[in-house]
């Protein structure tokens, strides 16, 4: 690691830079950048992540040790610009402390502001400024932010409310007022002697009077909330290594709560939930930046274009509204005015949208932080096109700028328009996160999380969310909370999640200890279910009917650019026409997996398949074939009809026969009735077909040599389906696929009743239709003998989860009882059946390819197992020289842009 730990900014200079995220985290090398480029920063310096795992490897004294001659020289850098010393009674400096990570995680670890206060020095900050309810109401922030984060002074229960949040509540009630910036000096200084009071009795420790004490505890703490149980649950959410660690960066105090002519707000350069080009944000006079994010007070909106729509939103007349909730443009247009000039210079400067903290003290504008924001799937379509418009990026770069896996939000289902129509409209929010999400009403996190594992779909509702929520957040389909803007928590966590979120939905009243809300006159209890409309802030009674979501504009013009760079095309598994339609419409190329099987299970068809698999004669078995035969055909009819002039790769019957059978009496009797048998031969027969090991079993081609009428009865449905449409002008390309061929000898003798079988159809029908059959590689032997497999198969499909099964040995239905604790200790680092293994199983396919075409050279090779939609494994298949990936078809708009980022970063 650098033998520098620590790299100073302020006033115009700074030792770090915007490339140095990796080692200053995302908010320390950007304090550094604004401070180079001329933008109003408090001076202060950073830490580096490479001394967050020093901490964890070799301990707190030991780091604080290494540390402490660099910290002192930092402070005093401090102090000499700012013209004031930390810990001094007359003249006192006031420090924050804030973590920052290379990669945002918005309120996953902890920050304490107004560091530096003690019983003397809060009087000397009281002389020093002539405020005195200025002081004590940093004082009381002060003690009450590190008790919690330092001292751990937390709910005792979950349904108890903050500590310090009743402390609160009881002082205010003393005088019957509402807001926090009501109360006086007397009330702001009992606050402080309860809240120490309180910490003592709950924690056993007094409150820490030694600034340097405070800095090192705060320091210490933020190291420590890298591992606390919200950011390793971000971490595995968003896939950030723990081994990146996090920065600390020490900034001095600028102060948004020294009366009117001060402020403090967050603020975004475009909309981070639509995208749209307009700077939007909200802010609080005299409040401090917490009071903003955690939705206390309802801020107020910067632009007064944001005002109007809130105010349209919340039904608010106009002059109330210009009266009791005017925006920053209206009342400070000054700063309005810089704020507006420094937000455009940075996204020119970054060419992204930016989310940026600000304080305004006594009339001057400092920024507290830049990055690039946080967005839904939406808005990242939007910008990056609209950036691309506006000459800010090239294509490369916009492809580069979209998430893959983000695009999903914009496929999430809408809200019926008709449904709306008939809805129950409870009340109205802050539309924060756009969406639609109906469920089951949850009040607490934990809740939440095991509701949505026992499979319900849940609405977490709060009076507002803390980063402690995370679990929660991450299992509902949607959030609501009393409180906050939409610059708060919820707001900010729901967007990047892109989860449905209506935030400071002012009318609900939340009873955590009863679990109900009640809602203008209406109670909801725990259970109910409510809906939520994130793009108009609604919220609704019971169930709303919701539909497929439509994609067109910015969407299908980075489709296009997709398009226009990728080489690996994208092929989608669809066992059904409508699952074909869509895939077609995403911009699916063919099928790479249609699965015969699923075609099975409806009445008439089970039925007649069960006939064929409880036969026990092939004379019986050909009867039941030639029932299952009309069906068959007409699936695959439907099927290329719908992906006409695509290939379709149809791969024969792979599952167990004993899945097909009925294990239930009623089911035994049915078949017993149908074929003429007694329920006893039923049984017996079904019996026989149990396996100890049917994964491993009798399945895939093994089924079509033992019985090889089920593979000519497929055949003729699939040629008879295609020799149809091709009468009827279409243009249907089959693909026949033989799964889970180990040896050679197993694919020759299904080519040949593939082939024979239909020469036979061709003679019959007077009319040939070209095909191709080719070979599933899901067992290890079949990659190692590729070569010997393509002298006869014409194309290779990947079936990547039975490869990762019979590679890593570990059995796909019963990886759960060990996978949570194999990740934790560090041996996986992913699911290998969600994330393809490139080390091992990647191997065996790169072999396989190369091996094949060494035979073939025109061997085409795709993948269809559930890795051809994770971005990561569609890359590895453009390096390894894949013609394409087939994934689900609402994951082929994912695998696209991953194709297309693959050729770019070639």
């Amino acid at each position: 690691m650098s033998e520098k730990r620590i790299y100073t900014f302020g006033n115009g200079k700074a030792e770090g830079k915007a490339d140095m995220k990796n080692l200053l985290g995302g908010k320390g090398a950007n304090l550094a950048e604004m401070n180079l480029i001329g933008v109003p920063v408090p001076p202060g310096f950073t830490i580096t992540t490479d001394v967050c795992n020093e901490y964890f490897e070799k301990g707190k004294q030991q780091v604080v040790e290494l540390l402490k001659e660099e910290v002192i020289k930092s402070v005093k850098h401090i102090e000499t610009l700012m013209n004031s010393k930390f810990g001094d009674v007359e003249n006192p400096l006031l420090m924050s402390v804030r973590s920052g990570a290379r990669a945002s995680m918005p309120g996953m670890m902890d920050t304490i502001l107004n560091l530096g206060l003690n019983d003397e020095v809060v009087e000397g900050l009281a002389r020093k400024t002539g405020n005195e309810c200025f002081a004590y109401d940093s004082y009381r922030r002060f003690v009450q932010m590190y008790g919690d984060v330092v001292m751990g002074m937390k709910p005792v229960n979950k349904e108890d409310i903050d500590p310090f949040e009743a402390i609160i509540i009881k002082v205010k009630k003393q005088r019957g007022i509402s807001l926090d910036n009501e109360m006086n000096v007397d009330e702001l200084k009992q606050l402080v002697a309860e809240f120490k009071a309180a910490i003592k009795e709950q924690t056993g420790f007094d409150f820490p009077v030694n600034p340097m004490d405070q800095l090192w505890g705060a320091i210490c703490s933020v190291f420590d909330s890298w591992m606390n149980e919200r950011a390793i649950l971000y971490r595995k959410m968003e896939g950030i290594p723990a081994e990146w660690g996090t920065a600390v960066s020490v900034m001095a105090m600028v102060f948004g709560n020294m009366g009117k002519t001060s402020a403090t707000g967050v603020c975004f350069s475009r909309d981070a939930a639509t995208g749209e080009n307009l700077f939007n944000g909200e802010y609080l006079v005299n409040a401090q930046g917490e009071d903003v994010v955690a939705g206390i007070r309802t801020p107020q909106q910067i632009t007064k274009e944001g005002s109007l729509r809130w105010a349209k939103q919340q039904c608010v007349d106009e002059n109330i509204r210009a009266s009791k909730y005017p925006s920053m443009e209206e009342t400070m247009p000054e700063i309005f005015a810089q704020l507006n000039d420094i937000q455009d210079k940075l996204e020119k400067h970054y060419h992204d949208m930016q989310d940026m903290e600000f304080t305004v003290q006594e009339g001057h504008l400092w920024f507290l932080q830049t990055r690039n924001g946080k967005r839904t799937g939406t808005a990242m379509v939007k910008i990056a096109m609209d950036l691309l418009h506006e000459g800010e990026i090239d294509e490369k770069i916009a492809l580069e700028r979209c998430e893959p896996n983000k695009l999903d939000e914009l496929l999430h289902p809408v809200f019926d328009k008709e449904a709306l129509v008939s809805a129950k409209v409870l009340t109205r929010g802050l539309p924060a996160s756009p969406g639609a999400a109906c469920g089951q009403v949850v009040f607490f996190a934990d809740d939440a999380a095991k509701w949505h594992d026992d499979g319900h779909q849940v609405i977490m509702v709060r009076i507002e969310t803390s980063p402690e929520d995370l679990a929660g957040m991450n299992a509902a389909e949607g959030i609501l909370t009393a409180r906050g803007g939409m610059t708060s928590h919820a707001a900010v966590v729901a967007r990047g999640m892109g989860k449905c979120c209506v935030s400071g939905a002012g009318a609900i009243n939340v009873n955590y200890k009863n679990r109900t809300v009640e809602i203008d006159g209406v109670l909801v209890r725990e259970g109910d279910y409510i809906s939520l409309n994130g793009s108009t802030g609604e919220v609704y009674l019971g169930e709303v009917k919701t539909k497929p979501a439509e994609v067109t504009g910015d969407f299908a013009k980075l489709m296009d650019l997709c398009k226009k760079y990728t080489k690996l095309v994208v092929r989608t598994n669809a066992d059904t026409p409508h699952d074909a339609e869509v895939a077609r419409n995403f911009g699916a190329v063919g099928i790479g997996l249609c699965r015969t099987e699923h075609m099975f299970f409806e009445n008439e068809k089970i039925k007649a398949m069960r006939e064929m698999i409880l036969s026990d004669t092939k004379e019986g078995r050909e009867i039941a074939l030639e029932k299952l035969l009309p069906y068959q055909k007409q699936d695959f009819y439907g099927i290329f009809k719908a992906m006409d002039g695509c290939p379709v790769n149809i791969r024969l019957l792979d599952p167990p026969l004993h899945e097909f059978v009925p294990h239930d009496i009623e089911g035994q009797k049915i078949m017993a009735k149908e074929m003429g048998i007694s329920v006893e031969e039923i049984q017996h027969r079904v019996n026989l077909l149990s396996e100890h090991n049917p994964m491993l079993g009798h399945r895939g081609c093994r089924l079509g040599n033992t019985y090889p009428e089920i593979t000519a009865m497929q055949t003729r449905a699939i040629i008879g389906a295609a020799i149809e449409l091709k009468k009827e002008g279409y243009n249907p390309q089959p693909e026949i696929m033989v799964p889970l061929v180990g040896i050679v000898n197993e694919f020759d003798a299904q080519e040949e009743v593939i082939r024979s079988t239909a020469k036979e159809i061709f003679e019959k029908e007077g009319v040939e239709i070209p095909f191709k059959v080719g070979t599933m590689i899901e067992i290890p032997r079949a990659a190692l003998t590729a070569d010997y497999i393509a002298q006869k198969a014409e194309y290779f499909s990947f079936g990547t989860n039975d490869l990762t099964q019979m590679t890593f040995g570990y059995s796909r239905d019963d990886i759960s009882s060990f996978l949570p604790v194999y990740i934790d200790k560090k041996i996986l680092k992913v699911d290998p059946f969600q994330v393809l293994d490139q080390t091992g199983v990647g191997q065996l396919v790169e072999m396989a390819v190369k091996k094949g075409r060494a035979t073939r050279p025109d061997l085409k090779c795709g993948i269809c197992g559930e890795h051809g939609g994770e971005p990561s494994s569609v890359k590895f298949c453009h390096k390894v020289g894949l013609n394409y990936v087939s994934c689900s078809p609402f994951r082929v708009p994912i695998a696209r842009l991953a194709a297309a980022q693959a050729a770019i970063e070639e």
